[in-house]
């Protein structure tokens, strides 16, 4: 057991919300997991696959904290309660209150399986039945992928509704094989994509790709429309939410409509020789805006009363640094999320080696 005085940590929480910083990664198996981020992230070789890197959701994850070499392990959340406008912004706070609506995490179905067919439900549907204040609007940022990756996303064109549902009721109650390909989009995806998935949207990652997840999410409200047939981890049938999601999916985002609104959106907001700045996303529908920062020397950043949340998509390092001293340079390695508090207001993004980094930023709008 470890004991702190409570005014030395409270004054820990104060400077965490005046700073870069990283929380701690958990990573979980899954029975669409795959070997990427066993093989780049130097992982244990006990666990079958690795599904899920959780390094990015301030309600799950901790924070180490220092203390003459002794390490106490806080929930990151703490520094929410404690100084959320510090770490939210005046902007974020009032809209949120005493929640973290920016959510990251790692997808890895490299050598794996499809994820689950599925939905996300809407605003008013998530208000009335759930309670909750906001929905799962999310996207999926390619960090790698296969020669044959593709993200299911909307259904096709002309879509019968009925016949759809009614395979997908025959997929859950009666042992049938559900025709994916005959209802919905398989989009080929490729490095450095983003892929932007509003609530009501049907989507899923196929096999092969090394997501990085970027969401608002209150909790886990996904609803499972077909699981591939298959079972879990642990030889049951997964749960499939067919009620709940034939009751939020939007057919309207057909073929046409996905590739209007939701692929190859993103464009150039600023470039010069020393960086390109471009504005990837999200879909109007959705709170989040994100920015994809090509540095090849140093970028500088003003932020917009906004908390951020960072991964390094692209380059072996790079450092976060303040304009006025006000914190130690920041170093973040590749495929790391971190989170830079609304109270930082500037910071510089460094490429301290010969290549350019890439770092794909998330605030909200």
């Amino acid at each position: 057991p470890k004991m702190i005085a409570g005014d030395v940590l409270r004054d820990a929480i104060a400077a965490v919300a005046t700073r870069p910083f990283r929380m701690e990664p958990y990573f979980n198996p899954g029975v669409w997991g795959g070997q990427w981020m066993k093989q780049h992230f130097g992982l244990p070789n006990e666990a079958p696959n690795y599904a899920w890197c959780f390094d990015g959701i301030v309600e799950e994850n901790c924070i180490n904290l220092e203390f003459g070499g002794e390490i106490i392990k806080i929930p990151a959340n703490n520094v929410v309660f404690s100084k959320p406008h510090e770490l939210l912004g005046e902007k974020v706070h009032g809209r949120y209150g005493l929640e973290f609506p920016i959510r990251f995490d790692l997808l890895d179905t490299m050598g794996g399986g499809n994820l689950s067919l599925q939905v996300h439900p809407l605003t008013e549907y998530i208000q009335q039945e759930f309670g909750m204040h906001y929905t799962q609007d999310e996207s999926y940022y390619i960090l790698d992928a296969g020669d044959d990756s593709v993200v299911y996303l909307g259904v096709k064109n002309d879509c019968d509704k009925e016949t759809m549902l009614a395979d997908l009721d025959a997929a859950e109650h009666a042992g049938a094989s559900f025709p994916v390909q005959a209802y919905v989009n398989a989009f080929p995806v490729q490095k450095h994509d983003h892929i932007l998935i509003p609530a009501g949207t049907i989507h899923c990652s196929g096999k092969d790709t090394m997501v990085l997840e970027i969401s608002a999410t209150p909790y886990i409200f996904t609803f499972k429309l077909w699981d591939w047939g298959r079972l879990g981890l642990d030889g049951q049938p997964r749960p499939v939410h067919l009620a709940h999601g034939k009751r939020n999916i939007q057919w309207d985002r057909d073929t046409d409509w996905v590739k209007a609104q939701l692929l190859e959106q993103a464009h150039t907001v600023s470039r010069n020789p020393d960086y390109e700045i471009e504005q990837t996303g999200l879909h109007i529908r959705e709170p989040i805006i994100t920015f994809r920062y090509t540095v090849r020397t140093a970028c500088p950043v003003i932020m917009d009363d906004s908390v951020q949340v960072l991964n390094l998509v692209e380059g072996e390092r790079a450092l976060i640094t303040s304009p006025s001293n006000a914190f130690t340079p920041f170093e973040v390695h590749y495929a790391q999320t971190f989170i830079i508090p609304a109270s930082v207001r500037e910071y510089c993004i460094i490429a301290p080696d010969d290549d350019p980094v890439i770092l794909i930023c998330a605030q909200i709008r």
